[in-house]
């Protein structure tokens, strides 16, 4: 058994991974303006509700650019006080198991492609909609986080009059109609056409992302994630038909475009880390034969 850990700006989440399910899962709101101190503590906290005997390990999704190999996390946007914190050693250290680090949508679609949608496809994208636009990588069937684990960060790519994030995140529908994506979303629900229009609108920037993954990457498949996947079906006739311009449309016509379904997708993504770093060290062995 593993844990896993899904750390976010406002909240965080840990379960513990067996047999492909997350059990005795906990969300707390996280207190992510607190001291440096006081951050840890409440994470090392959150994990100690959760260790037993049967733990073998944990791995955390954090919205940061990351060490991968030192598992030492920097500047993350949404906890000021975590400029440099040497993670996988605070929490080795603490629990004596082992501890991986890793970007929470590279998370995301090693959960997808251990668990979920994209399960047997060798190179596959995920895209998480929530309040950023992020993308996680997998290419022969390893997880892909470049030199720096900045690999897929499509969202931070020029756009419009900002970048794609801008347009194709949350933060859409309060710069553009001063509502947030759950106000549009239950208006929508509701069948209000305005909302209805707005969803359409951003569905013709999430075809932009899309455009930029299959320059990237050609992926087989791109499996959307995030808050906003909720909102799917409002916005994926335009989401498709923004693509029918695609310089190389066999491309588009093979590619598939799922929606993520499983809440615990990242969670399980997260605690595979440990056995993906099994798994790097032993091709590595092998290799050296």
């Amino acid at each position: 058994m593993v844990i896993g850990v899904d750390l976010g700006g406002t909240k965080v989440r840990a379960g513990v991974a067996a047999d492909g399910e997350i059990r005795n899962q906990t969300q707390q709101l996280f207190r992510s303006y607190g001291t440096r101190e006081e951050t840890l503590g409440q994470l090392i906290a959150l994990i100690r509700s959760l260790m037993d005997k049967g733990v073998t390990g944990s791995g955390l999704g954090v919205p940061s650019v990351i060490d991968i190999e030192k598992g030492i996390v920097y500047n993350v946007v949404n906890i000021p006080s975590w400029d440099r914190v040497p993670l996988k050693d605070i929490l080795e250290d603490e629990f004596a198991v082992p501890v991986e680090v890793n970007n929470d949508v590279n998370c995301f679609v090693l959960g997808e492609h251990r668990f979920g949608r994209v399960q047997g496809l060798r190179n596959v994208v995920g895209i998480t909609s929530g309040t950023g636009l992020g993308s996680g990588i997998i290419i022969n069937d390893e997880l892909f986080h470049g030199t720096n684990c900045g690999a897929g960060e499509i969202g931070l790519l020029s756009y419009g009059e900002h970048n794609i994030e801008y347009y194709a995140s949350g933060n859409f529908f309060e710069a553009k109609h001063k509502v947030s994506a759950i106000v549009a979303h239950d208006l929508a629900v509701s069948g209000d056409q305005k909302a209805l229009g707005w969803w359409n609108e951003f569905g013709v920037h999430m075809g932009q992302a899309i455009k930029t993954v299959v320059y990237a990457y050609d992926p087989e498949a791109i499996v959307v994630g995030g808050s906003l996947s909720k909102a799917y079906r409002f916005f994926e006739q335009s989401m498709h038909a923004s693509l029918k311009n695609f310089t190389f449309p066999e491309s588009i016509k093979r590619l598939k475009i799922l929606q993520s379904v499983n809440e615990d997708i990242t969670l399980l993504g997260a605690a595979a880390l440990i056995d993906a770093k099994k798994s790097a060290s032993l091709m590595a062995e092998r290799a050296s034969r």
